[in-house]
Formats: C-alpha cells, sequence, structure tokens
C-alpha cells in the first residue's frame, strides 16, 4: 500500500495525481465518485458509465437490427407476459 498526497485549493480542488489517474483509467473530462462508507472509510473511484454515451455496447448486440415499433412490442409483450406471471 502506498500513500499518495495532493494539497487542496482554496476552491477546494484537488489535482488527482497522475499515477492515480493512470490506475483509474481516468483522462480529462472524465467523472470520479467519492464512495463514503459507513465506519468512516471513503474511496474514490471512476464510474464505469459516467455518462449516456459510455454504455454503448455494453448491453451487446443483436444478429438482426429491430425497428423501434418492433422493440417497442416486444418490451410490451414482456411487460404484460410479467403482470400475467405477477397475477398468478
Amino acid at each position: 500500500m502506498r500513500e499518495i498526497i495532493s494539497t487542496i485549493t482554496s476552491k477546494g480542488q484537488v489535482t488527482i495525481p497522475a499515477e492515480v489517474r493512470e490506475r483509474l483509467g481516468l483522462k480529462t473530462g472524465d467523472k470520479v465518485s467519492f464512495v463514503l462508507g459507513d465506519s468512516g472509510e471513503i474511496q474514490l473511484k471512476a464510474p464505469r458509465y459516467p455518462n449516456i454515451a459510455s454504455v454503448v455496447g455494453a448491453a451487446g448486440s443483436l444478429k438482426t437490427k429491430l425497428s423501434w415499433e418492433e422493440m417497442r412490442r416486444i418490451a410490451e409483450e414482456d411487460r404484460l407476459a410479467e403482470e400475467n406471471d405477477r397475477s398468478r
């Protein structure tokens, strides 16, 4: 375990040291999150999906493309099937 120290500016800003940015895979414009643990610990993390563009391809792809209407129809069928299962 290593400790790397950074200074807080008068505006409450901190420069994230290069070694930390590299380990987290951060680059200019990326978001970071501060995770506050119940027992007082704090973690600095790079959110896995910091914006909508970052989720492109995360769910895989379809073998054949579907139109918007086809996707809506399938989603509606799935929703109705789920409601039907819950009512049994």
